[in-house]
């Protein structure tokens, strides 16, 4: 049985100490987003390396780790290395159990100046929100894990007895590509009976939510070739079919004519859902007047447990800079979304044999730069779920909502892979308006000082466990 707060410390006492820190964890973000450690490989590394370092001086600054080490690890089977992540480690005592928190401390690019109504990385205030590329996903994480921590030492002194691991990525938005083997390569410092994922959202600013569901992906860049060189579309067009025509056919078959989609072997999973209206989603993805959802089922279905496939990116002509030829190759980004319960593998194996078995007029198809994520199904029987919908129920003033998330956080599955008996809980400090790799992209303060409130209290729990 999980103790309660007050068997260690009281509530009151617990949120009155979160309180109190507010402030400088607010101030202490705000200097994180202001580093602009975005980890894709045409920016500067150098930003990911000072966003690491000072997570680990505020990591060292709490004084209660054993170790706290700034540490690389290789790409896959290859020399280079990955982007710096922040470790940290306390030992358990007196039979406590121990809880890894992470997060990770690079982002997203911001994109067009323009399209924020303030800059990326200047972080600023408008009314509830604080805004600023990397002020929700996933820096405010990263505070949310210290800030908690300080509450922690505060109500419960600086020797407790909870084993504590830190484990602070660099570059998750870059697909985590040094995630298995810096697990392997510290795998005894990261062992845990607990393991909390401060990377998903909430429900809404009002209601906590518990992510038991995410789905996996299966990323690739596409090219259909029909010509050898481009030919003038006045002398040939008509006869002779170009790139992007054939693109645009084989792209039409991805889906049904309601936007399902329509790939041979693609699976959809099953689950319990929660009330949520299509005029929700409306509000929520900023649908335009008129536009209505695609798909069939209910939203959350469509959105946790069915495949999705997204064309995210087009290497053509652009407009202005459009000539009157056919085009000899069209290059796209697809981006596909599989429900829990089918295998990346086997996902990309029906979306190869799609789109081989459906390339138009002959076309030539090549598939490269290939990614996958497994998708990723919550244990919700152990104790440490019942702790932490316990703490939020306490910290939130309502009970939390299991949900499931439509996005992919693929590294879980390394996790449990390498780390089969710890408790994994996917929590987090966003919100639907949170705008998440997007622009203007901001953390609701309401939230934020709830979640922090809830892992702090979820420590205390776990401190106060025999």
């Amino acid at each position: 049985m999980t103790s309660s707060p007050d068997d260690s410390a009281s509530l009151a006492a617990i949120a009155d100490s979160v309180t109190a820190g507010l402030p400088a964890a607010l101030a202490e973000l705000g200097d994180l987003v202001r580093i602009p450690s975005v980890s894709w490989a045409a920016f500067d590394p150098e930003q990911v390396q000072r966003s690491a370092t000072a997570v680990a001086g505020l990591v060292e600054g709490l004084g209660v780790f054993d170790s706290v080490r700034i540490s690389q690890a290789r790409i896959g089977d290859t020399d280079a290395l990955g982007q710096p992540a922040v470790l940290a480690t306390r030992t358990a005592k007196n039979g406590r159990p121990t809880i890894l928190l992470y997060a990770h401390h690079d982002v997203q690019p911001p994109g067009k100046d323009e399209d924020w109504e303030s800059p990326p990385f200047e972080p600023t205030v408008r009314g509830d929100r604080l805004y600023g590329r990397g002020a929700a996903d996933d820096k405010a994480g990263v505070m949310a894990h210290i800030a908690a921590i300080r509450a922690l030492v505060d109500t419960a002194g600086a020797d407790f007895d909870l084993g504590l691991v830190l484990f602070f990525e660099g570059e998750e938005e870059f697909g985590s590509r040094s995630f298995k083997n810096f697990l392997l390569q510290h795998r005894d410092n990261l062992s845990a009976d607990v393991i909390v994922v401060a990377d998903s959202d909430n429900w809404d600013v009002d209601t906590p939510a518990l992510t038991i569901a995410l789905r996996g992906n299966v990323t690739f860049r596409l090219t259909v070739s029909t010509l050898d060189h481009a030919s003038h579309s006045g002398m040939f067009g008509g006869a002779a079919p170009d790139a992007m025509l054939a693109m645009i056919r084989l792209l039409a078959t991805l889906h049904d004519e309601v936007g399902s989609v329509a790939v041979d072997g693609l699976t959809s999973s099953e689950g319990k859902t929660p009330h949520y209206p299509e005029s929700q989603l409306v509000k929520e993805a900023a649908f335009l007047d008129g536009v209505s959802a695609i798909g069939t089922g209910s939203i959350p279905s469509r959105l946790w447990f069915q495949p999705s496939i997204t064309v995210t990116g087009i290497d053509a002509p652009t407009v202005a800079n459009a000539s009157n030829t056919l085009l000899p190759s069209v290059t796209v980004r697809v981006s596909a979304r599989i429900a829990p319960g089918q295998s990346a593998s086997d996902a990309f194996d029906a979306l190869e044999r799609h789109v081989r078995a459906n390339a138009p007029f002959g076309a030539t198809v090549t598939i490269d730069d290939v990614d996958r994520g497994e998708p990723f199904l919550v244990d919700t029987s152990g104790w440490a779920v019942e702790a932490a919908k316990s703490a939020m129920a306490a910290a939130w003033g309502v009970e939390p909502v299991e949900t499931g998330i439509g996005g992919s956080i693929p590294f879980i599955s390394d996790l449990v892979e390498l780390f089969p008996d710890a408790q994994i809980l996917v929590t987090g400090v966003e919100d639907p308006d949170s705008r998440a790799h997007s622009p203007n992209e901001s953390l609701h303060l309401g939230v934020f000082r709830r979640a922090v409130l809830t892992e702090a209290v979820l420590l205390s729990q776990l401190n106060s466990r025999g």
